[in-house]
């Protein structure tokens, strides 16, 4: 496993991180407590150190942040736990009247993701959406207030547009507040918007990048066709759109590329990822111990720069002028 420094904090992860969105969602083998925790024990064995949750992730509001806890707990201090707050928990943190970046949420929200964590405190929290009628300034102070406490060691935000992800840092070194050193956002080989506006602001920020749905919902493992895919697979049952609609000619000439140079195209699609600056670290999801060995063995190939060029002719990169 390889291990890299988020931006220009002191922060490190491992460059592959454990995506906890399947721990105890429905329909998945880690739907399970059991199955979940074995998972996630079988990453902590292959050298992964970051788990990425959420507060909404699970078949109930909470559920993935409750699994994650007890599977981390012997081994707290060895791994960095991130959550994330700012969705929709359905009244699981009580009324939040539709202001989720306010102060008086944050704190509800915080203190029952530690509960379900079994945690004192948490190494990363993410802004998971923006809150557009909630001041950034109320929310950084409020965030500022829980790293002083000791509750939080570091934050983030995901899915933040490029404007917003230059005003936040403006306005924390306005009011001298943390800043944001993390920016998680939908990237991949086949959806490269990321690109245009996020890629940027975060380098020139010096924040670190984690890419989630690397593999574009299973898109990228080679296991689908036009047809469809494996029994059981996510996209047999959610956005069974993404198969009709996709470019098969494209994803043969990906399935070939890897083939020519003996990698598999899970192993193509997440080196191609930890090529890109300033990624940090892969977010891969898993719901059995084989994936997770897997995914952590990705990065034992390195591809060079003749291989990122291909694949630029195979995934063009977004095209600027054409969007306007």
């Amino acid at each position: 496993m390889h291990y890299r420094r988020v931006g220009s904090s002191g922060l490190v992860v491992s460059a592959i991180g454990f995506g906890c969105n399947n721990l105890g969602r429905p329909n998945s083998a880690t739907e399970d407590r059991d199955e979940a925790v074995r998972v996630v024990k079988a990453a902590v064995d292959a050298g992964i150190t970051f788990f990425d949750t959420a507060d909404t992730y699970g078949k109930t509001p909470g559920l993935s942040e409750q699994y994650l806890g007890q599977a981390l707990r012997s081994v707290r201090e060895q791994v960095i736990i991130g959550t994330k707050f700012g969705l929709d928990m359905k009244g699981a943190n009580g009324p939040d009247f539709g202001a989720r970046g306010s102060r008086r949420y944050i704190m509800t929200a915080v203190e029952a993701s530690l509960r379900r964590l079994g945690t004192k405190y948490l190494d990363l929290l993410q802004y998971h959406s923006p809150d557009p009628d909630t001041p950034i300034d109320e929310t950084l102070a409020a965030l500022d207030q829980l790293v002083r406490d000791g509750k939080v060691r570091y934050i983030g935000h995901s899915n933040f547009s490029g404007w917003q992800i230059a005003q936040a840092e403006y306005v924390a070194k306005e009011l001298g507040t943390e800043r944001f050193i993390s920016a998680q956002n939908h990237y991949n080989l086949m959806d490269r918007r990321a690109e245009l506006e996020v890629l940027p602001a975060a380098a020139a920020l010096k924040l670190g990048v984690f890419p989630y749905f690397p593999l574009n919902n299973g898109l990228l493992t080679g296991k689908y066709h036009p047809e469809g895919g494996p029994a059981g697979s996510r996209l047999s049952y959610v956005r069974q759109h993404m198969v009709a609609n996709a470019d098969w000619h494209q994803l043969d000439r990906y399935s070939a590329f890897a083939a020519e140079r003996g990698m598999t195209e899970v192993e193509v699609a997440f080196g191609w990822l930890a090529a890109q600056h300033p990624v940090a670290s892969v977010i891969a999801g898993a719901t059995r111990v084989e994936q997770v060995q897997q995914n952590a063995q990705a990065l034992d190939r390195t591809l060079t720069e003749e291989d990122l060029a291909q694949l630029d002719e195979i995934f063009p990169p977004v095209d600027k002028i054409a969007l306007f």
